[in-house]
């Protein structure tokens, strides 16, 4: 939980997240992580390294499959999408950095769809908090941290790679 009144210890919560991972892909065959950038990319990139998965690491950009693109616009850091595997039949962890409203999860699985039919998605966030607008539920999550409609859980990665997460106020 927090270190401080708005600081968590994300070193601490991703090591957490990936136990959990690492016991729910226990003989699941044909795994694949792919992250939901930026946070999500990030979390990936680790757990593929600490999963031995690196060449099964993948990427998404949701920015123009999001239900309210046209509310929010673009966003100014577009990334490309990248899956460089069969996600046929494969078992996909898909890493997102917080789960809110559950729309970015939801785009996320239908740019999977554009590559192919997974066998299974599993969903893994560092944090939840709260406040779902769709039906979807994390298979693994860190924290749970209810927040106010008026605040933001941020995941930040410093130079050397370590994570921090810190409750800010959202201005958007």
């Amino acid at each position: 939980m927090p270190t401080s009144s708005n600081q968590f210890d994300a070193e601490a919560l991703y090591q957490t997240l990936l136990q959990q991972v690492r016991a729910g892909l226990a003989g699941a065959a044909d795994v694949a992580i792919v992250g939901i950038h930026s946070g999500g990319a990030w979390l990936a990139e680790r757990l593929a390294a600490d999963l031995d998965l690196r060449a099964r690491l993948g990427f998404i950009d949701v920015s123009f499959y999001r239900d309210d693109y046209a509310k929010k616009g673009l966003h100014p850091d577009v990334k490309p999408t990248q899956i460089g595997f069969n996600v046929d039949r494969a078992t996909i962890v898909l890493v997102d950095d917080v789960l809110y409203t559950g729309r970015t999860t939801r785009a996320a699985i239908n740019v999977l769809f554009d590559f192919g039919r997974p066998a299974r998605i599993m969903l893994a966030a560092l944090a939840d908090r709260g406040g779902r607008e769709l039906p979807v539920a994390a298979d693994f999550v860190a924290a749970r941290v209810p927040l106010a409609p008026t605040q933001a859980l941020v995941l930040k990665r410093g130079a050397d790679g370590t994570l921090s997460l810190t409750i800010e106020d959202d201005h958007a």
